[in-house]
């Protein structure tokens, strides 16, 4: 079974004095060494190195970064002009949650076509958008 990997879910791993840096590196260890296969896609990407260089000292995050873009183990899904506008669609099929990122939309593409339901996240619209995404560390 894969795993997606959300924005939240890598922040957490890169910054160990994060509250939730514990549940989600033992999530990350547990499921990769599952399934093997963790998958995240370039616009999540975009935004974890916005905050990531941010967040961490530079060398940290250069470090951390770098790890992500050579690890085997993860496939970045690039948000292709199809899925950005089945994103689209998800944005207006989803009116009612306006606090969804246009991000998270296009993570929910990826994973419904890949058959992915588990991601690595605090981030609550994945459950509230009815598609049965299963959000870890429980």
């Amino acid at each position: 079974m894969k795993l997606f990997v959300d924005t939240w879910g890598w922040l957490a791993l890169a910054d160990r004095n994060d509250a939730k840096h514990g549940p989600a590196a033992d999530c990350y260890r547990e499921r990769s060494r599952l399934s093997r296969h963790v998958v995240t896609s370039n616009f999540v990407l975009d935004e974890l190195f916005t905050l990531v260089f941010l967040r961490l000292p530079f060398p940290e995050a250069a470090k951390f970064a770098n790890a992500i873009l050579a690890s085997r183990a993860v496939t970045t899904e690039m948000v292709t002009r199809e899925r950005f506008r089945t994103a689209m669609e998800f944005r207006l099929k989803f009116a009612d949650k306006p606090k969804i990122s246009f991000t998270d939309l296009t993570s929910m593409v990826i994973m419904k076509e890949l058959g992915i339901s588990e991601v690595l996240t605090a981030d609550s619209h994945f459950a509230q958008v009815g598609m049965g995404f299963h959000i870890l560390p429980e």
